[in-house]
């Protein structure tokens, strides 16, 4: 079996924009990001008159997830410009992304998150982590009710960011899939 997906959002789990504002986290660095059209900020906006975002990030998350055992792939706002910024300052390798396209920051009226049916299409049928600090109920039973591979959403703290337990959390979910395959999930018997 191929090693699961990790759909990676940057705003919230990479980012603790939430955090007091005036306070960096510890063990964070302070990235400001050149003023240029097509940059989101640290709300999913774009800026192309405003002071340039601040984002905070902590080197040690690249290393944390090259350890585990997906095979990551940038779903934020971000889009190829994670790439640009953010994996170089965190030292991740360039990573696929989710092209959102059309459906870029656009609301559905079933409150599904806008990002969710992205994410499936972009999956194919390979189990998935999807980590972001946004989904809700009804991304959850609009998975369940989609898409029968193993997925996990899981909720970070946009105010505090990945932590020691997030992580746990990614690899635990990792390591249930060999049981999957062996059921006959994908790649399996």
């Amino acid at each position: 079996m191929s090693r699961p997906l990790l759909f990676l959002d940057v705003d919230g789990p990479l980012n603790p924009y939430a955090a007091e504002p005036a306070k960096q986290p510890e063990g964070y660095t302070t990235l400001c990001i050149p003023q240029e059209p097509g940059i989101a900020d640290e709300f999913g906006s774009y800026r192309s008159h405003r002071r340039p975002p601040r984002v905070w990030l902590n080197p040690d998350h690249g290393r944390a997830l090259m350890a585990l055992d997906y095979e990551l792939c940038w779903a934020t706002t971000w889009m190829s410009d994670a790439n640009r910024w953010i994996g170089p300052a965190i030292g991740l390798p360039e990573l696929p992304y989710v092209d959102f396209g059309d459906s870029l920051l656009n609301e559905r009226p079933d409150g599904v998150h806008w990002k969710s049916a992205a994410l499936l299409t972009y999956a194919n049928g390979r189990p998935f982590a999807w980590v972001d600090d946004e989904q809700g109920d009804a991304d959850h039973a609009y998975m369940a009710a989609s898409y029968k591979i193993p997925a996990l959403l899981h909720h970070v703290n946009p105010r505090i960011g990945l932590q020691d337990d997030d992580f746990a959390a990614l690899a635990a979910f990792a390591g249930s899939l060999a049981q999957f395959s062996t059921l006959g999930g994908p790649g399996g018997a």
